[in-house]
Order: C-alpha cells, then structure tokens, then sequence
C-alpha cells in the first residue's frame, strides 16, 4: 500500500500576498482560487508535481473554532509558531538570494545544521516559518 501527500494546509490572513509569495517569489502555480462568503482559499503547488499541493486556507474558516481559539491562532502566526512547512530545492543559496531580494523576513541564512542537511528559513506574509532544503 503506498501512501503519498496530496495536500498540506497553511492559514493566511491576505490572500494576495500569500498568493504573491507562494507564486511570485516561490515560483509555485496556482491550482485553483475560490472565494465563499467573504474568504478565500487558494491551493498551489510546485511546477511539475501536480499530485501534491498547499491550500493557503482564510484562518476563520473552520466553524468550530471559537473567537478565543482565533484570536491565539492570530496571535501564534504573528510569532512565527502556529505553522511551518519544509520544501527542498536543489540550489538553496539561488532560492535564498530570491527569497529574500523579494522582501521576505529571514529567519535563518543557509547554513550547515549538526543534523546532516543544509538548510535556511523564512517567514511567508501570515507569518507561517518556511523552511527550506538543499536536496542531497
């Protein structure tokens, strides 16, 4: 039985910038854009992995999620701690350089980690911590 990922997904709280981060500056497509009662979800994914995708999802949507639970999700996004996600790219220090010419806040530049990979982190506009790989 194989198992894959089909999507992960990331809060935003502006739809465009996280559109303009994850397509402009990640150089991510665009699967689809859907707006229902006033929020809006947009799934991208990278270039030729079409089975794998990120829905950048309005962080009110779940109905069951109280006012309270909202305003710390809010409060955890801005700090950076609610959520994260890792890519991997075969040219770290070119996407870096990208990332970071385009205004994004660094959290950490390239480098070597005791753990065996060489990796560098970012925040994404909502505040989610991007990490990124060099691929071996």
């Amino acid at each position: 039985m194989d198992i894959t990922i089909q999507a992960s997904f990331l809060p935003q709280d502006d739809p465009d910038a996280a559109l303009a981060f994850y397509r402009d500056i990640l150089g991510f497509e665009v699967r689809n854009d859907v707006g229902y009662a006033g929020m809006r979800w947009i799934t991208v994914g990278p270039v030729g992995q079409p089975d794998t995708s990120i829905v950048l999802h309005p962080l009110g949507a779940d109905p069951g999620i109280t006012d309270d639970e909202r305003r710390m999700i809010a409060e955890m996004m801005a700090k950076g701690t609610f959520a994260s996600l890792v890519l991997s790219t075969d040219d770290l220090d070119g996407v870096f350089k990208r990332v970071q010419a385009a205004g994004a806040e660094v959290v950490q530049e390239p480098m070597d980690q005791p753990y065996g990979i060489r990796d560098c982190a970012f925040r994404d506009p909502a505040g989610n911590q991007i990490r990124i790989n060099e691929a071996r």
